[in-house]
């Protein structure tokens, strides 16, 4: 390809089939012939994938993976500074998305290079939309720590988050996981565990966390995505006057105005600002009567 000089050139993020190949966005075959850098993950499975495609490279190969992507970012970026197209894939699903791509679109944005993407396959969304959980809002925690302690840890992070989860999994390691989450989230959460999505041998299993985690235990194999529903909403927290007067008390301390104070603890609290001020009022001239009620506000 020939490029004018003096000009930058174009970092095209590219999905790619998690599974059924047939799945591959039309434009991915245009940029894998066309681009003057294809960057990938695994340079065997793009062999694979071009085969697959009947499609043929005519730029240079490189590989572009966890171990060497911090290495290889300048590289790349050079080539994009001097007016190269440099089409980036991973193995499965978008760049970026727990896989390498993020190092080389920061570097590119810094150097006001131009970043696109040809949309593709996402595990992440294929699973949500099968789950049968609500999609109206969700987030996507990725892998979890390998470690039993750290991922119980951030299992307790989320513990409260009322968004539908997705979460990456390996299948060795699939049926602690599930047992930590039925621990941390309660076994009765529900959760569908999502196996070779698009593949041949596709499989998704739903139900409560904790009979998720006993299917597991006997073995699980492929890919994995699992996506677990968001805590309940328990609604407006039931707090008595005296802890909304402690809760007035903390934020005048902390420069707060009493308007101000009442305000923003009723709102917190899913209460009429009248009531809270009325519990400030009544502790206030508890503290007049005498020393026995000289816990509230003075």
């Amino acid at each position: 390809m020939t490029h004018v000089t003096g000009t930058t050139g174009t970092l095209v993020l590219a999905g790619t089939p998690i599974g059924d190949v047939a799945d591959a966005p039309p434009r991915l075959a245009a940029e894998l012939e066309t681009a003057d850098v294809v960057a990938a993950e695994d340079t065997r499975r793009l062999r694979r994938l071009t085969q697959a495609l009947g499609v043929h490279t005519t730029g240079r190969v490189v590989s572009y993976f966890e171990g060497n992507e911090s290495a290889r970012t300048p590289e790349l970026v050079e080539a994009l500074s001097g007016g190269a197209r440099v089409l980036l894939v991973t193995d499965a699903g978008m760049p970026s998305v727990s896989d390498p791509g993020y190092r080389l679109v920061a570097a590119a944005v810094e150097r006001d290079i131009k970043v696109t993407a040809v949309p593709g396959p996402s595990a992440v969304l294929t699973a949500l939309a099968l789950s049968a959980l609500p999609v109206d809002r969700f987030c996507f925690e990725g892998f979890l720590p390998r470690k039993a302690g750290e991922r119980l840890g951030r299992l307790r992070e989320v513990a409260d988050e009322r968004r539908t989860m997705v979460f990456f999994e390996a299948p060795h390691r699939l049926d602690d996981t599930l047992a930590a989450m039925a621990e941390v989230f309660g076994a009765d959460r529900r959760a569908a565990v999502c196996r070779e999505l698009t593949k041949t041998y596709e499989e998704v299993k739903r139900g409560p966390l904790g009979e998720l985690a006993v299917w597991a235990a006997e073995g699980v194999r492929g890919e994995i995505t699992v996506v677990v529903e968001g805590a309940a909403d328990s609604g407006p927290e039931e707090l008595d006057a005296a802890e909304l007067v402690r809760r007035v008390q903390v934020r005048e301390e902390a420069g707060e105005r009493r308007k101000e104070a009442i305000a923003a603890v009723a709102a917190d609290a899913g209460l009429p600002k009248r009531e809270v001020f009325d519990a400030v009022v009544a502790a206030k001239n508890a503290a007049r009567t005498g020393p026995a009620e000289g816990k509230g506000l003075s």
